[in-house]
C-alpha cells in the first residue's frame, strides 16, 4: 500500500504545481530490459525505457476496423511463438501447444542510498530505499505465466503467479497472503496471481478481465526495479496509489483509441474477511485514451474508490506506539484517490511526461518525467515533483521492518512523520546497459541506475535526517533539505 492507513479531516487546498523537464543532446532508441512476466493491464507509460512491456502491457488498441484485432488472438502459432523467459524451445515446423507457451523470468535487484547527512539512519519519506547507507539486497521476483492465448471462438487465457524477496518485501505485503512470515530486513511477499481471460463480448475488440491479485493500475512508477525509471521512488508513488488490490479489473475496448476500465477490490494490500480492513467493497473507475496525436500521446485518468481504514479498536502496545483501527465508522468514511497522467512522445529518443495524483482531501502532487536515450545502452532520466501533504499523516516513516504490516492488520506499529508540509523533489540519473558485460551474458540483461536526488521542504518544515519517537512522533529538528545518492545493479530475464 502506497498511502496513508488512516482518514483525517484537513482543509481543502487547490492543486497548483508545476514540475521541470531538463533536455539533454543526441542519442539513438534504446532496447527494453525484461523483468518478470505480463502484469496487470497498464496504461499511460512513460517512455518505453520505464515500463518493460514484459511486465506492465498497454491497455490500448491499435485498430479498429482494418486490420483484426490485437486481442482476437486468431495467430495461434505467432500468440505463442517462443520469446525470452520460454521456458520450451518449440521444434520448427511443430505446431506449440498451449502449455509450450509457459514463461519464467527472474529479476534481481541490489543498491544502495548514500546519505552522509542522516542523524537518523534513514532516508525520509521512502519505502524500498529507506535504509541510508546500506547496500541491501532489494529484491529477488521471480514469476511463473502464461500470455493471453487463443483457446477458439474468439476467447484467450493466460495467467501471472508472482513473488519477491528482499528488503522490498516490507512494504509490499498484502495481508492474508503470508504476511508476517517473515519479520526481518529481508521478507517475502506474492506479488501476483491472476487469471487473465479475454471476451469477445459486446464491444468490437473485445473486453480484457484480470481475476486475483493485481499489481494497482495508477501512479507511474510499478514495482518491478525495471518498471521504474529510478531506484527511488517519487512521493506520490510511494504514498497515494496502490501496490495491491486483490479482486476482478475489466478493460472494454470501446474504440481504436479509447477504453473503458471498471474493478472491484478489497482495498489496498488487502484481502477479505479478517484479513480485510473493513467490510466495504472498493474499486476502480477510469479511462484510457491511446495512441493519440499520431500516436504520440497517452492519457489516463483513473479513480480508486471506496472506505479504505480500518474498523477495528484501537489498540495500544506496552511502549506507547497506537494501532489504525479506528472503530466501525471506518466502514463509511470513504476514501477517494485519483490519478490523470499524459505521456507525449517527442521523437524516437525522448518522451516527456506528467503524472498527478490527489488523495482526497489529504495530498496531491505533480511529477513530470523526461527520458532521453543518447545511445541504445545509456538513456538520461529526469524527475521533477511538487507533493502537498495537508495533514502530516500521510508522508509517514515506517520505522520499524515489520511496521507497514503491523498497520494494515490494526497492530501498533513505529512510525515517525513531520508538521504539514509541501515537498519539491528533484532527480537525475541514467539508465544504464553496460554492453560489454550484457554481450557476454547467455541469459538476460544487466542495468545499472546511478542517480542523484534532492528532497526540500517549501514551507519551513524541517522534516529530513531526524527521527522521532514514541513520544513526539512528529519530527520538525531535522533539516529542511536532503541530499542523497543512489545506485542500483539489477539482472533480468
Amino acid at each position: 500500500m502506497r498511502q496513508t492507513l488512516t482518514d483525517r479531516s484537513a482543509f481543502k487546498f487547490v492543486l497548483l504545481s508545476c514540475c521541470a523537464a531538463f533536455l539533454c543532446e543526441t542519442g539513438t532508441p534504446t532496447a527494453h530490459a525484461q523483468t518478470s512476466a505480463p502484469a496487470q493491464v497498464q496504461v499511460g507509460d512513460i517512455a518505453k525505457t520505464l515500463k518493460p512491456e514484459e511486465a506492465e502491457k498497454g491497455a490500448g488498441t491499435p485498430t479498429d476496423g482494418e486490420e483484426p484485432p490485437a486481442t482476437s488472438l486468431s495467430e495461434e502459432e505467432e500468440a505463442m511463438k517462443p520469446k525470452a523467459g520460454n521456458l520450451f524451445h518449440v521444434k520448427p515446423g511443430h505446431t506449440p501447444t498451449y502449455w509450450e507457451g509457459l514463461e519464467g523470468h527472474v529479476s534481481i535487484e541490489a543498491g544502495i542510498s548514500g546519505n552522509p547527512w542522516t542523524r537518523s539512519g534513514r532516508n525520509f519519506a521512502q519505502y524500498y530505499s529507506d535504509r541510508a547507507n546500506t547496500v541491501t539486497l532489494n529484491q529477488i521476483i521471480g514469476s511463473l505465466s502464461h500470455p493471453v492465448t487463443s483457446v477458439g471462438s474468439g476467447y484467450g487465457i493466460g495467467f501471472v503467479l508472482e513473488a519477491m524477496y528482499g528488503s522490498d518485501a516490507r512494504f509490499d505485503p498484502t495481508i492474508g497472503m503470508g504476511s508476517g512470515s517473515l519479520h526481518g530486513l529481508y521478507q517475502w511477499a506474492p506479488t501476483q496471481a491472476h487469471l487473465d481471460v479475454h471476451l469477445p463480448w459486446i464491444f468490437k475488440r473485445g473486453i480484457d478481465v484480470q481475476i486475483g491479485q493485481m499489481y494497482g493500475i495508477m501512479g507511474a512508477e510499478g514495482t518491478p526495479a525495471l518498471a521504474r525509471p529510478f531506484y527511488t521512488y517519487n512521493y506520490a508513488s510511494d504514498y497515494i496509489v496502490p501496490f495491491q488490490t486483490v479482486g476482478i479489473l475489466a478493460t472494454m475496448h470501446l474504440t481504436r483509441h479509447m477504453d473503458w476500465i471498471l474493478g472491484v477490490d478489497a482495498g489496498n494490500s488487502t484481502t477479505f474477511g479478517a484479513s480485510g480492513n473493513n467490510n466495504k467493497p472498493k474499486g476502480y473507475f477510469g479511462l484510457a485514451w491511446n495512441k493519440l496525436m499520431d500516436g504520440k500521446l497517452d492519457v489516463h485518468a483513473i479513480g480508486h474508490f471506496g472506505p479504505q481504514g480500518n474498523n477495528g479498536r484501537t489498540i495500544v502496545s506496552p511502549t506507547g506506539w497506537v494501532s489504525a483501527g479506528i472503530g466501525k465508522q471506518a466502514n463509511s468514511l470513504m476514501q477517494y484517490n485519483a490519478d490523470v497522467m499524459a505521456t507525449y512522445h517527442i521523437n524516437d529518443k525522448m518522451t516527456v511526461s506528467v503524472d498527478g495524483t490527489y488523495l482526497h482531501d489529504d495530498a496531491y502532487g505533480v511529477t513530470t518525467y523526461f527520458s532521453y536515450d543518447i545511445h541504445p545502452w545509456l538513456t538520461f532520466n529526469a524527475r521533477g515533483e511538487i507533493f502537498r501533504d495537508n495533514t502530516g499523516g500521510v508522508i509517514t516513516e515506517y520505522s520499524s521492518f515489520n511496521s507497514l504490516t503491523q498497520a494494515l492488520s490494526n497492530q501498533p506499529f513505529p512510525y515517525y512523520n513531520a508538521l504539514p508540509t509541501t515537498y519539491g523533489e528533484l532527480t537525475v540519473g541514467v539508465f544504464y546497459r553496460p554492453e560489454f558485460v550484457n554481450k557476454r551474458l547467455s541469459l538476460g540483461g544487466f542495468t545499472i541506475r546511478p542517480e542523484i536526488r534532492l528532497d526540500k521542504s517549501l514551507n519551513g518544515t524541517h522534516p529530513f535526517n531526524q527521527a522521532g519517537t514514541v513520544q513526539n512522533p512528529t519530527v520538525n529538528n531535522g533539516t529542511n533539505n536532503m541530499l542523497w545518492f543512489s545506485c542500483d545493479a539489477t539482472w533480468s530475464f
